[in-house]
């Protein structure tokens, strides 16, 4: 039985945000990155016409596409957070951020971007890496998809590019993983070409401008925000521009009740009532699972099960699921709750029996080998507090050598 953690699939967000040389101007947060936007072509999109596509609001919007720009442009060279990956335009070291981004936190990308940086500097470091080095690298961080398709990416550069990252939109766009968003954040924030950009903060931002009560995750909404990204794009500060509107959707325009009275694009902003946009479509309901798993410690390490293929987790490890009535009549150990995309997971955690035997795709794991070993957040949190007050069970012998 497989949980959420490992098989679910789940969309892909972010907390992401451009960087350094940009007139000072680089910034951006938290955000919930759009699953579409596919068919748009960043540099197709860029200063093109405004009529065909765009909504009245929109087009008229448009038309003041450059004192609009600008005004982000001077806002954010004056209030711009810094960032590390704000103080490169190496596209690598770009394309981590944005990966790192997704789903995750600044704060914790911030508590593990430069270590993780230094450890894998250019793309033939991770190209060479092995799965086991990579996916433990990335714990913390969670959505291990994503290391294994940054990985991917950099053996693709150096299959294709001889190891140096490629500038074109096209070979860019070629590399695994890479779509719209990504493209764009990179030709804009390495490159500073005009590309436009779309997340949940200008979304959220357009919506608002536009005083659109259209559900921002509509298809035919996204396409117009995408449009509109490219109509708007400063085009000689595009790095700065990016930044500017992903950060003005993070600080100011944010959920709820924005700061209007400190934002700087206010004059163009047609908005009734801010707080109740954007609209979106009906959220997919939240999916309660349980499953119950044993501890099982011996001298010659813990019991652990390496996940399936085809799972979220594929090759990392966990702790060991049995059916729920195998563990009736097992001391209770603890309960852990957690969350995974829509699922809210409930593991029961029971201690093993002293003659428990691994199952296939199950083996003891020495104690100093766990801090090496990939496993997700969950299952390390409770190892590492469960191996705080356990010892192996004496009748247990050195069994578990044996048997591996």
């Amino acid at each position: 039985m497989s949980t959420p953690s490992e098989s679910a699939p789940g969309s892909l967000s972010r907390a992401a945000e451009p960087h350094p040389r940009i007139d000072k101007a680089h910034s951006s947060p938290a955000r919930a990155r759009s699953t579409s936007a596919k068919a748009h072509s960043p540099a197709a999109h860029t200063r093109t016409s405004p009529a065909n596509g765009l909504s009245p609001a929109a087009q008229h919007l448009a038309a003041q596409a450059q004192d609009f720009a600008q005004a982000l442009v001077d806002w954010f060279s004056a209030a711009g957070k810094d960032y590390p990956w704000r103080r490169t335009t190496d596209p690598w070291a770009i394309l981590v951020s944005e990966i790192m981004l997704q789903q995750t936190t600044i704060p914790t990308v911030l508590a593990r971007y430069s270590n993780w940086m230094a450890q894998f500097p250019t793309p033939p470091a991770l190209a060479t890496a092995d799965e086991q080095t990579a996916l433990r690298s990335w714990e913390g961080l969670g959505y291990y998809r994503r290391v294994r398709a940054l990985q991917a990416a950099a053996r693709a550069i150096g299959e294709r590019f001889g190891g140096q990252f490629p500038s074109s939109e096209s070979g860019i766009r070629s590399l695994p993983g890479i779509g719209d968003y990504t493209t764009g954040a990179i030709l804009s924030f390495a490159f500073n070409r005009p590309a436009p950009l779309v997340d949940a903060n200008v979304s959220r931002v357009f919506a608002r401008l536009l005083n659109d009560p259209a559900p921002i995750d509509a298809p035919a909404t996204r396409r117009m925000h995408w449009q509109l990204a490219g109509v708007l794009v400063h085009p000689s500060n595009p790095r700065a521009y990016n930044a500017a509107l992903m950060e003005l959707g993070q600080t100011l325009c944010t959920t709820g009740e924005p700061s209007c009275l400190l934002c700087p694009v206010r004059q163009w902003c047609t908005a009734e009532t801010p707080s109740s946009l954007p609209v979106k479509l009906p959220k997919i309901a939240v999916t309660s699972v349980e499953h119950w798993d044993i501890f099982h410690l011996t001298p010659g390490g813990l019991l652990m099960q390496q996940q399936a293929d085809g799972t979220r987790h594929q090759g990392m490890y966990r702790l060991p699921q049995r059916p729920q009535e195998e563990v009736r009549g097992l001391h209770h150990l603890t309960d852990q709750r957690y969350a995974v995309t829509r699922y809210k997971v409930t593991r029961h955690l029971y201690r093993a029996a002293p003659d428990t035997r691994p199952q296939p795709g199950e083996q003891y794991i020495p104690l100093e080998s766990l801090p090496h070993t990939p496993m997700a957040s969950p299952d390390r949190k409770i190892i590492e507090k469960l191996l705080l007050h356990s010892r192996p069970h004496p009748a247990e012998s050195n069994r578990s050598r044996e048997e591996e």
